[in-house]
């Protein structure tokens, strides 16, 4: 991944063909040494649980930019997992400590071109408006200065006491049609109902709730609520990238809940790994895709934090 100095500032930059290829060459390296970037080794980590977030407006970062950003705090062991671009930081009353180097993140937006004639058509007629990437550079607490008042992250807690109860009470919320027993764990899309085998078959009790929120996450494709899922059956590219967003969607919810996201389905890493070679704008797709996911499950709980930095 590039980064630039802070001599960018926050000047938005419109790569985006070569922000596709640098993120997903990174991620596909990852994977190809077993890595899956989206379950980091929060244990041996100085920053708390959780989705990074906006240190001047306080929301979450969605999409491609969470894995972006965790990336970066595993890299360089930061302990926060606030971020800002260069002028929040000044505005806060502090600034970028010099030297630091940033992090490029990025949302997406289009355009309709100013040359109507040559500009795509829709069905319409009118022309279609071009979709692209702008990036910005943002930095974490730890490289700033002067700002010992922004809010810093809470300590990790690793109290199954508090953060069971947290999962159970946004399950319930959703009003899922969770039927527990079995020995398989799925979801039915056609009967629209979740099966997960009892949580003493599992070797680790929380291991339920993490499957739980896997299968949750199909649950937000149904027609009904976000409408992704696939028509294509098992074994297929899009059955693979279904897989893709329910896992990504399912540790984004682990992180925001203080539950350490693992594997759920690691059986699909080849999969991914051929969509991704396929495609190097599947991943921010799939990104998106799966914030989109969680935010929909965390609306229940009361969490509406998604930031408008997003992929």
């Amino acid at each position: 991944m590039a980064y630039r100095d802070s001599t960018d500032r926050d000047r938005p930059q419109r790569h985006g063909s070569s922000l596709y290829a640098e993120v997903t060459d990174r991620i596909i390296a990852q994977l190809e040494e077993g890595t899956l970037p989206w379950v980091r080794p929060w244990d041996s980590g100085t920053a708390a649980l959780g989705l990074p977030r906006n240190a001047g407006t306080g929301r979450r970062y969605s999409g491609i930019n969470v894995l972006i950003l965790w990336h970066r705090l595993f890299e360089q062991g930061f302990g926060s997992q606030r971020w800002l671009t260069y002028r929040q930081a000044q505005a806060l009353g502090g600034n970028v400590r010099k030297g630091e180097q940033g992090t490029t993140v990025c949302y997406a937006d289009r355009f309709t071109p100013k040359d109507r004639n040559d500009a795509p058509s829709g069905p319409d007629g009118e022309p279609r408006k071009i979709a692209f990437l702008k990036r910005f550079t943002v930095f974490n607490l730890d490289q700033c200065e002067g700002l010992d008042e922004a809010e810093a992250d809470p300590a990790t807690t690793w109290n199954k006491a508090l953060i069971v109860p947290r999962a159970q009470a946004l399950i319930t919320a959703t009003g899922a049609d969770f039927r527990v027993g079995g020995a398989e764990a799925y979801y039915a899309p056609q009967d629209d109902y979740i099966r997960v085998p009892r949580p003493e078959h599992y070797y680790e009790p929380i291991n339920w709730y993490r499957t739980a929120l896997h299968e949750l996450g199909h649950w937000t494709g149904h027609i009904s609520r976000l409408d992704r899922l696939p028509d294509s059956g098992f074994g297929s590219p899009a059955y693979a990238r279904e897989e893709l967003v329910a896992e990504m969607s399912s540790a984004f919810l682990c992180a925001e809940l203080r539950i350490v996201p693992t594997v759920r389905h690691a059986d699909y890493l080849g999969a991914w790994l051929a969509v991704l070679r396929k495609d190097s704008r599947a991943i921010f797709r799939a990104a998106s895709q799966a914030s989109k996911a969680a935010d929909y499950l965390l609306a229940f709980a009361g969490d509406e934090g998604g930031d408008h930095v997003r992929s």
